[in-house]
């Protein structure tokens, strides 16, 4: 009998320490990259974007936040806006990390469009290991930034102080360093019709004076003229030219 009991005490895992946040879930995931990509665009993250983002009800956001706060994910503060904890940013960053180079390798190495290379990058990013996106990184000569621009974490930003491309003032020339990362998420078709346009990072461009309809800017790239809402204008982030 004595024997019997060691073997089931012998058996019993380890305890989770009380600093380790438990393991993560896919739902899990889904919320942490939102944080960060909700607060990469120098938003105040609060419940309603998040359900927004994410496509669920405020209800759901709330129950969720509550138990990402207790695992140690989030903190939420009391006017209830949310920011990642130490290990809350960790794990976003490597989700974030991971997606970008997929779709840089989905693009540049196999030449998918910006929105294909998005939704592939998102479906294949759970079986992809450590040890092949890894590989993958060497062999894209370990990129800083994605398709669209945006930081890899972990790199060095590769360019200086940004305004969206709604503020810059006529016949200032810029070039295009990044695209936001709502177009992105919210209007996917837009990054279709961005590169269209050649409005893509490394693409230099300027305001016309005068010019567009009311309510839209005219923009000169390529040497052409292109129409864009200010909304649209506002998702594109440019660098003076000097």
């Amino acid at each position: 009998m004595a024997a019997s009991n060691r073997d089931s005490t012998s058996a019993t895992p380890p305890l989770l320490t009380k600093d380790a946040p438990p393991a993560r879930t896919g739902t899990t995931d889904r919320y942490l990259e939102a944080i960060y990509y909700i607060a990469g665009e120098g938003e105040t993250v609060r419940p309603s974007r998040i359900a927004e983002w994410l496509s669920v009800s405020a209800p759901t956001v709330s129950v969720a936040l509550q138990r990402l706060a207790h695992d140690g994910w989030v903190e939420i503060a009391g006017n209830r806006s949310v920011t990642l904890t130490p290990a809350g940013q960790e794990a976003a960053a490597g989700n974030v990390r991971r997606h970008r180079l997929l779709e840089r390798w989905l693009t540049d190495a196999l030449g998918l469009d910006w929105g294909a290379a998005d939704a592939e990058a998102q479906a294949i990013a759970s079986g992809v290991s450590e040890l092949v996106l890894n590989r993958l990184d060497e062999s894209l000569g370990r990129p800083s930034t994605c398709p669209h621009g945006n930081t890899v974490p972990g790199r060095e930003t590769p360019y200086g102080e940004l305004l969206a491309l709604a503020d810059l003032e006529p016949d200032v020339l810029a070039t295009v360093r990044r695209i936001s990362e709502v177009a992105e998420h919210d209007a996917p078709q837009l990054l279709s019709q961005l590169a269209g346009h050649g409005l893509r990072p490394g693409e230099e461009v300027h305001i016309i004076d005068g010019g567009g309809a009311a309510g839209a800017l005219a923009v000169a790239v390529r040497g052409r003229t292109v129409a864009l809402s200010i909304s649209t204008a506002r998702l594109i982030w440019v660098e003076t030219v000097h």
